[in-house]
């Protein structure tokens, strides 16, 4: 089979970006609508939704989807407006400092809902409805560079996206023969709206020295994969998680000196 340009279209395939208000969510979105998906975002932000879908052309629909009736609802009206849903990008997230030895029950929770229950809420929705129709479809999570690595600090968030990066694989051979792909996408420092405004003085600078590739990611760089990853260009590939992260999960420790510019590990190197 030769390879045709054409399988990177999405035309008429109804998406669903979770958390598609802003951010990576957003570009996303953005991204499947380029290609010629119907796109609904769900988000819990009304003015975000409202914003991001007239700005796309796309159904935006309030929704929190670490709630389960209201994932039920969104779907229901999804399918109604737009069609059967075959792509699902699970971009919801959020995150917050919290030390191991002063986090709560409480807050354990509330990372946990925010980024791995609603992966399994939606993807068992969106999975049973494309298995009920006979339909094949593309499940995307989005995890973090976090999900790798050690993240002091950040305990409960990092071990939740470690958990979305089994969730995808395990999810990725069980539901394999019923014509579903499921893959992670692993941003590490992504320039969105959140980021900007708690970056300090330079921040964009000193994010390069920390990237091998010497900069930020583009959201718009996350919408590319998500694309190749939705369409049939990547129907071979499930069970995968790609870092767009411009080498930071294969850098293993290893930044630009911010003096001489030549690699270095650890403060003390040179």
């Amino acid at each position: 089979m030769t390879i045709d340009p054409s399988q990177i279209l999405l035309t008429d395939r109804v998406a669903v970006v979770t958390g598609g208000g802003a951010g990576i969510g957003r570009g996303i979105a953005a991204g499947l609508a380029a290609f010629g998906a119907r796109v609904a975002i769900w988000e819990r932000d009304v003015d975000s939704c409202a914003s991001a879908a007239q700005a796309i052309g796309a159904l935006g629909i309030p929704a929190d989807v670490r709630d389960s009736a209201q994932v039920d609802a969104a779907l229901k009206r999804t399918a109604a407006e737009l069609g059967p849903v075959t792509i699902l990008v699970n971009n919801a997230g959020g995150v917050f400092y919290s030390s191991i030895l002063e986090t709560s029950e409480n807050g354990w929770d509330a990372l946990y809902k925010a980024n791995l229950r609603h992966v399994y809420l939606c993807t068992q929705r969106v999975a049973k409805g494309i298995v009920a129709q006979g339909l094949k479809g593309s499940i995307i999570n989005i995890t973090s560079i976090e999900g790798v690595r050690a993240a002091p600090g950040y305990a409960t968030y990092a071990a939740a996206k470690a958990g979305v990066i089994n969730y995808t694989k395990t999810a990725a051979l069980e539901l394999a023969l019923n014509g579903i792909r499921v893959n992670a996408l692993a941003p590490d420092i992504t320039l969105t709206e959140g980021i900007m405004q708690v970056a300090p003085p330079g921040g964009e600078q000193r994010f390069g020295f920390t990237v091998p590739m010497g900069r930020a990611g583009h959201v718009d760089e996350m919408a590319g994969a998500a694309v190749f990853l939705a369409s049939d260009l990547s129907s071979y590939i499930t069970g995968q998680t790609i870092h767009v992260d411009g080498g930071t999960e294969a850098s293993s420790g290893w930044y630009h000196h911010p003096e001489t510019g030549n690699y270095a590990l650890g403060p003390s190197s040179h």
